[in-house]
């Protein structure tokens, strides 16, 4: 895939930051759940199918996080939300029996999901160009520990937690840029998903698209490819800095 703007002399050269989504982006959160749990699940005699529950629990992010958007409860950050996703998933997957520091062992895999193959490379090579920064619904925490853990280059940890939203609200993307000093237009979203890319758009921000077509495994229905004339469209990180001249 190649970028739509093929008339710029240096690739982007008006762009000052590059600004992620993480979950499903920068890392594989459903092979890194369903590796994380085989694991445990073999040290604490459980059976289950352990994919499965990493889509199921998934499927409660988006619910959770609406009922802050839409005001129904007031902020709470991505940890707590992500815990008590987990306590509706217990019983099916019979974790009833474990302590709350398992369970909550459990709950913190989010802050240790590890990255694509392309994440790492790509990312170090954007680094010596470009500021980066995350633009996720991750909280602070969960940000920083997945950063240390896997040698995430970020240069500030942005999005959801000092925002007090959540994407796409829009004060997520345009509170995010201007902690960063920065213009939307000198700011380039980078997320394998068209809904985050839309938002960032119509706030002016420039689009990224990298395409993740296994992110939801089989079950993936959506952000197969992209859907929308982005102003980058890669097929990997790599492929992103290629692109940008990195």
């Amino acid at each position: 895939m190649n970028s739509r703007d093929t008339d710029r002399k240096t690739p982007g050269d008006d762009i000052q930051a590059l600004l992620f989504d993480v979950f499903g982006t920068v890392v594989d959160w459903r092979d890194s759940i369903t590796r994380e749990m085989c694991r445990f699940a073999e040290t604490n005699a459980l059976q289950a199918d352990w994919q499965r529950f990493a889509l199921d629990w998934r499927a409660l992010y988006q619910p959770a996080m609406q009922a802050v958007r839409s005001g129904e409860r007031g902020y709470v950050k991505l940890d707590v939300l992500h815990r008590e996703n987990l306590q509706q998933l217990i019983k099916e997957y019979h974790l009833d029996h474990l302590t709350d520091d398992q369970l909550d062992h459990i709950n913190r895999i989010w802050h240790r999901l590890q990255p694509w193959a392309d994440t790492l490379p790509g990312m170090h090579r954007l680094h010596r160009k470009y500021l980066l920064a995350s633009l996720s619904n991750g909280n602070i925490a969960l940000l920083a520990n997945m950063a240390r853990h896997n040698g995430i280059p970020w240069d500030a940890i942005l999005g959801s937690e000092p925002t007090r939203g959540y994407k796409p609200q829009p004060e997520v993307y345009l509170q995010s840029v201007d902690m960063l000093g920065l213009s939307p237009a000198q700011c380039l979203m980078v997320a394998a998903h068209n809904e985050d890319l839309r938002a960032a758009r119509a706030l002016g921000l420039q689009t990224a698209y990298v395409n993740r077509p296994t992110e939801y495994g089989a079950s993936q229905t959506v952000d197969k490819e992209a859907e929308e004339d982005w102003d980058y469209c890669a097929d990997s990180m790599t492929d992103l800095a290629q692109q940008l001249g990195c």
